[in-house]
């Protein structure tokens, strides 16, 4: 079983929304998933709505074999580059 890390469509026309999920990679894009790993809007408000991610369960994943899609890795690698600067906010 080959698993992938991708998005899955939602929203209405015009109004995208993403959840980014594991599946398999037989499975149709909208459809099962193992897991549900964040959520990607962009047309939201706030930067800080556009991207919510699980970056510890996206590691597991990773860790078992599973691939990102070259979207998904993109997003992942923004998620990261923003998680420090959230951390130093927190702090403060």
């Amino acid at each position: 079983m080959a698993l992938k890390i991708r998005l899955q469509r939602h929203g209405a026309s015009h109004r995208p929304f993403y959840r980014l999920v594991v599946t398999e990679a037989t499975a149709r894009r909208d459809g099962r998933f193992v897991e549900v790993l964040g959520t990607y809007e962009p047309q939201a408000k706030r930067a800080t709505d556009e991207l919510k991610l699980k970056v510890d369960r996206i590691d597991y994943w990773k860790s078992v074999g599973a691939k990102p899609t070259d979207t998904a890795a993109s997003l992942i690698r923004k998620a990261r580059r923003e998680a420090p600067a959230e951390e130093a906010k927190a702090e403060a």
